[in-house]
């Protein structure tokens, strides 16, 4: 019978992976690689001896809080902790343990699909298996690596895994892992351009570099001879999004304060009168946004393209007018959150242009597409922003965080952020810029190493074969999808991004094949809920996503929509083959196995109906797979 469930297990994608590497993005020529530091073999050893507190994350670690000794699951002592002697680590141990931790890193990319995607983990697994109070002398490196390894990796969701498609990419490669090292190294905090000049040099230069990839308009440029405009890198299109509408509120109370029927009102009663728009489809961040700078924000239906279109926008905006109100702020979306639907900006640019009102487009993800010309139809109308963010660390291979902003009037943006203490001024400060005025820290990162070396390292020829292998990997996906006449495809697939859900099915069974799916740690998908309709993301977020990952993704979810369908079936078939609410002696049986439905036993589980209550129903082998992962654990782990 196990051989049966096993075979099952492979049909899904659910055995055991192959030890076959996945090729990490590199720009350099392949170096063989050489094992894990010294402490794999002592890992390996303490994985073994944990591997029933992996499977129980709540249960207690193993460590014992006295003597500062390690003692393993079965009750004795494994070795002592390791106590560095040394105190701080010297350049020669740093040379030494950084090698091994590059090494460590790579062999981490190599083997990602070894691992699980999703960790088998609850909530407050780590504090029991780490000591109650910090260690009171320096332990070695090697115990904490080992640490890392058993406690740490365990509880990763790991967003660079091949089979990871949830959210949007996580952007990674080794130049920009490498450029985060020196801009760690060199430690600096480039507030302003006295503090690091190289840092704010580089970071307007790259900007220039980047707003030209993806064609901005030149009134966005740093370097446009008479412009006003330039760039920021910000830690997030939150960021982004905040700071812009910052921007646009004090040049609206400006604007308010110097008409003559204003004079004397308070800032805080002016502020009351301001109203800010964005579509129900805008990310969370926007209305985010609107709480912090204490606006009103009107949330407004997408059309039936999941976009914000200039009709329904200007009747909201005159509506306001109409009220005495005063709309300052629109915010628009190119590649929303949910299935990446573009907001009609050619149309709703003339209606912001019209009403003199600020136009925030926000192309966190999307944007970087730009960068290929065949992608910018899309960002059609961008001449009538105001200011524009997109994010290289979602997908232009530099690391979080690194996002990119531009606006057409920087000093509109920084009269609203510019607070300016003798103990920050410098001699230069009229003849340079210093960012600090254009963010909301104070304190910033060295960010433009990052997207400087990766940049350099492909090239914009590289960078937009990469972009376009993701979308059309997306489209192989979509069609092999489409292969199948249960599903739909929701939204036009304009980028790496599918969306899809069981054709004419409800809500609940589309929910319930996304959560089976992801339970199983091998696939992983985030929903959205677009015109109140269930939808299943899929996004093509590795870089070293291949043909073969979209084949697995599109036969395991459609095995587990034949599962969850078939499952379906058959609780139909049970109620109406024996109300809930007839009770026969037989039924004794069924509730001493299932009593409590938070706690099904192996062989019965209870079965929500939205029509007549709760049933028990015999668990099939499949059942229990997709309900119980502890039966998955147990048949991929004979």
């Amino acid at each position: 019978m196990e051989k049966i469930f096993h075979s099952a297990l492979k049909r899904l994608g659910l055995a055991r992976p192959s030890t076959t590497k996945a090729v990490a993005p590199s720009t350099a020529a392949e170096v063989p690689r050489e094992d894990l530091p010294d402490f794999s073999a002592l890992v390996a050893e303490e994985r073994r001896r944990i591997e029933a507190l992996n499977t129980t994350p709540e249960s207690s670690s193993g460590f014992e809080e006295d003597e500062d000794t390690y003692v393993g699951t079965d009750g004795e002592e494994d070795k002592q902790r390791h106590v560095s002697q040394s105190g701080p680590m010297t350049s020669d141990e740093f040379r030494m343990r950084a090698k091994d931790l590059v090494e460590y890193m790579a062999n981490y990319l190599d083997q990602l699909s070894d691992r699980r995607v999703t960790p088998a983990v609850k909530p407050g697994y780590l504090r029991p298996r780490l000591p109650e109070d910090p260690p009171m002398q320096g332990e070695s490196w090697d115990r904490i690596m080992l640490d890392v390894d058993l406690h740490i990796m365990t509880g990763m969701t790991h967003w660079q895994h091949p089979r990871f498609h949830a959210y949007f990419p996580a952007g990674n490669s080794y130049p920009s892992i490498m450029a985060g090292m020196l801009s760690d190294a060199i430690g600096c905090v480039g507030f302003s351009w006295a503090a690091s000049p190289a840092c704010t040099e580089l970071e307007t230069i790259v900007l220039d570099w980047l707003g030209r990839m993806v064609d901005l308009p030149k009134k966005f440029l740093p370097f446009t001879p008479g412009g006003a405009g330039g760039g920021v890198l910000q830690g997030s299109a939150s960021e982004c999004i905040l700071v812009s509408l910052l921007a646009a509120r004090l040049t609206a109370v400006r604007e308010l304060e110097s008409k003559s029927e204003n004079k004397g009102i308070d800032r805080r009663m002016l502020l009351t009168k301001l109203r800010a728009y964005c579509s129900d489809e805008a990310h969370s961040s926007v209305q985010k946004a609107a709480m912090i700078a204490l606006v009103e924000i009107r949330i407004i239906p997408v059309d039936d393209k999941y976009g914000l279109n200039s009709v329904t926008l200007a009747e909201y905006i005159q509506k306001d007018r109409d009220a005495g109100l005063v709309p300052f702020f629109v915010s628009t979306t190119l590649g929303t959150t949910g299935c990446c639907a573009f907001d009609a900006l050619d149309e709703i640019g003339p209606v912001c242009e019209r009403e003199g009102i600020w136009l925030h487009v926000d192309a966190a993800y999307a944007g970087n597409s730009f960068i290929c010309p065949e992608q910018r139809h899309l960002m059609k109308g961008i001449e009538y922003a105001s200011s524009f963010n997109l994010n290289p660390n979602k997908w232009m291979l530099v690391n979080f965080d690194c996002s990119a902003m531009w606006v057409a009037d920087r000093v509109k943006l920084t009269d609203a952020l510019t607070v300016d203490p003798l103990y920050l001024q410098h001699d230069y400060s009229n003849r340079s810029i210093d960012y600090r005025n254009w963010s909301i820290p104070l304190s910033r990162r060295f960010r433009s190493l990052k997207l400087w070396f990766v940049i350099r390292s492909y090239g914009v020829e590289g960078l937009q074969q990469y972009i376009r292998e993701h979308i059309r990997l997306a489209k192989v996906f979509e069609s092999k999808m489409r292969e199948d006449s249960r599903f739909e495809i929701v939204h036009t697939v304009n980028t790496g991004l599918v969306c899809f859900r069981l054709k004419g099915a409800e809500n609940s069974l589309n929910e319930r094949l996304l959560s089976s799916i992801n339970e199983t740690g091998h696939l992983h998908m985030v929903p959205a809920m677009l015109k109140k309709r269930y939808t299943i993301r899929f996004c093509v977020c590795s870089p070293t996503a291949t043909e073969e990952d979209m084949e697995h993704a599109s036969a395991t979810i459609k095995e587990w929509a034949t599962v969850i369908t078939e499952m379906d079936e058959m609780e139909d078939a049970v109620q109406e083959l024996r109300p809930t609410n007839s009770k026969t002696e037989s039924d004794s049986s069924l509730d001493q196995a299932g009593s409590d439905p938070d706690e099904p036993s192996d062989n019965f589980c209870v079965v929500q109906t939205t029509r007549k209550g709760s049933i028990f129903v015999p668990r099939t082998p499949f059942a229990r797979l997709v309900s119980d992962p502890e039966y998955y654990r147990r048949l991929s782990n004979p």
